[in-house]
């Protein structure tokens, strides 16, 4: 788990793109005020007919002091093994989402995070956030 050595700045941001285009595709066809539940089905196919590679569901291992905790991190899309994609289908975005998105990231080691909110009027002005960290830093720009 976690990203491959030859990632670069580039590859995400592309994956990010193609992405949030996704998303896009899926408010366009089913439209606002559905269940975060549809837009996650949703999301899989169009993921799938991208031929964009992803885990759903992914419980994510944590850890203190080198022991496993027994609670249940799952990230809602992790994306060709270096993004995370939480989406939500809430009134209004809450703090905690951000929080519980990039807890996700450190724990998979993922060097961008995607939070996406259907209950929306348009995904791209409002409806996408992207969040980066140190492993994002570090990476090649090309």
């Amino acid at each position: 788990m976690g990203m491959t050595n030859n990632l670069t700045k580039k590859y995400l941001d592309d994956l990010t793109y193609n992405v949030v285009g996704a998303a896009i595709e899926v408010h366009k066809t089913m439209g606002k005020g559905l269940l975060e539940s549809v837009y996650h089905q949703c999301m899989l196919v169009e993921l799938e007919h991208r031929n964009i590679n992803f885990s759903t569901e992914l419980k994510i291992p944590a850890y203190y002091k080198n022991k496993e905790l027994n609670i249940d991190f799952r990230c809602d899309l992790f994306i060709e093994n270096c993004l995370v994609l939480e989406l939500k289908a809430a009134t209004e975005m809450n703090p905690l989402f951000e929080a519980q998105l990039l807890t996700y990231m450190k724990l998979l080691k993922a060097p961008k995070g995607i939070l996406i909110n259907f209950s929306c009027e348009n995904i791209f002005a409002e409806g996408q956030k992207t969040y980066v960290n140190e492993y994002y830093r570090n990476l090649n720009n090309f």
